[in-house]
């Protein structure tokens, strides 16, 4: 079954990564596409660049929509996994899947250098979330109140992480979001 999505994200990355190491890094995604390099990666949307890297800038955008089929999602958590550590700091992905019978659902992956950069990515994007909802409706310090326990939730999680038997540290995460139009 063929399905579109939309995949955005802006990873930096480390000084001295040439071009070509990240699309080593990113081959399991560039063969799943049928694509040689980054600049053959061309998005359904015209306004969209698809996958660039910005030398000067250090940013690896990816900004594509294209219509995948079932082993997408593996191909995409491979080259995350790969790029992982040539990132300088985590970042989310955001993966925007348009079922055709269904709502559109958004999902976040995160990549980044470690487990822990990950994590505190994830803890960010999970702040900012919390107090953009809440700020709707509370000031700022019932609202410190949600970000301390949300902290506290993060905390806790990491440990039990570390009291977890050894596992393979990943670097990168999946999670879902509420789906929200993408705006660009």
């Amino acid at each position: 079954m063929r399905m579109e999505v939309h995949l955005h994200a802006d990873i930096p990355i480390l000084e001295g990564v040439s071009r070509k190491r990240i699309e080593e890094a990113i081959a399991p995604l560039l063969d799943y596409l049928d694509a040689d390099s980054m600049a053959e990666v061309k998005s359904l949307e015209q306004d969209e660049p698809g996958l660039r890297f910005d030398e000067k800038e250090l940013m690896l955008t990816f900004c594509w929509t294209g219509e995948v089929g079932r082993n997408f999602r593996e191909a995409l958590e491979a080259a995350l996994a790969n790029l992982g550590p040539l990132c300088y700091e985590a970042v989310e992905v955001e993966l925007t899947l348009y079922p055709e019978n269904a709502p559109q659902e958004t999902r976040l992956l995160y990549v980044g250098p470690t487990a822990q950069a990950v994590h505190e990515a994830r803890r960010r994007c999970m702040i900012e979330d919390v107090t953009a909802v809440l700020a709707r409706e509370f000031d700022k310090e019932r609202i410190a109140e949600v970000v301390a326990l949300v902290n506290r939730f993060f905390d806790q999680d990491w440990k039990n992480r570390a009291a977890e038997p050894t596992r393979p540290e990943r670097a990168f995460e999946t999670t879902t979001r509420p789906s929200r139009k993408h705006l660009h």
